[in-house]
């Protein structure tokens, strides 16, 4: 199989999948762990994966939309759901890019909401919901990224305020830094913070620790993270020392 074929398969498995470990790509592509670690080794100085102690995780940051879309859909619609819960009639909703944005846009038809968002996919979502108010800030549009940024981005969000901010990420340290592998989504994601009284992040059980170079905040910017599964002890404490809640779909931890 050539090296190009093989690198193809790595990401496609470890998009669908989830990280995975050496031993277990070397069976499913059929050849030497030794291959798969210069696999890797190439991957990684390339920027489409980090390698993590006996195998690797892909960085999702910068995959087209519709790539990302397709992963862990289950997942992200329980967190989706326990998020929409959180939000009562008549609030404002600042949604963030990514999928888990969009799955939550999903849960807020027939609410008497105002939404703000740069996510084209929430605004193609709830365009025809005439009982959400819609407001799409200005900006660069990405296309392949399905969203909008730039200091039209910016400056939109100084004049408007949210009473929640849902917020993606490509990764949580365990001491709690939100971290995004897409560096100029990260100036619009702090402006957003800014423009919200509540912050609450979307973080599915693959995001910790996940990826990302770029710091978007520390847990002091967050009142809440909503996940759909336990967060480790260490990332745990971290959390909960800055007063975050820690909301698992289908119950409520403190």
């Amino acid at each position: 199989m050539l090296a190009e074929r093989r690198h193809q398969l790595i990401l496609r498995a470890l998009r669908s999948g989830g990280p995975a470990a050496v031993t277990d790509l070397s069976e499913q592509l059929g050849v030497s762990p030794a291959t798969i670690r210069r696999d890797l080794l190439k991957l990684e100085e390339d920027g489409l994966l980090t390698r993590v102690h006996g195998g690797a995780v892909a960085d999702e940051g910068d995959q087209p939309f519709a790539e990302v879309a397709e992963v862990r859909v289950a997942e992200k619609d329980a967190i989706a759901a326990r998020a929409a819960a959180m939000v009562a009639d008549g609030q404002s909703v600042l949604l963030d890019i990514g999928t888990t944005a969009y799955r939550l846009a999903r849960q807020l038809h027939g609410r008497r909401l105002t939404v703000i968002t740069s996510n084209l996919v929430v605004y193609e979502e709830l365009a025809d919901d005439e009982g959400i108010e819609l407001v799409l800030l200005g900006g660069m549009v990405r296309r392949e990224y399905r969203s909008l940024v730039g200091f039209l981005t910016e400056d939109n969000l100084r004049q408007l305020h949210a009473d929640w901010l849902f917020l993606g990420t490509s990764g949580v340290r365990p001491g709690g830094q939100v971290m995004d592998t897409t560096v100029v989504e990260v100036p619009v994601k702090r402006a957003m913070i800014k423009a919200a009284d509540k912050v609450a992040l979307l973080a599915d059980a693959q995001k910790f620790p996940g990826t990302g170079m770029a710091k978007v905040c520390g847990p002091e910017d967050l009142d809440a993270v909503v996940t759909n599964a336990p967060v480790d002890p260490v990332t745990r404490s971290s959390l909960e020392e800055a007063g975050v809640e820690v909301v698992v779909a289908g119950k409520v931890k403190a």
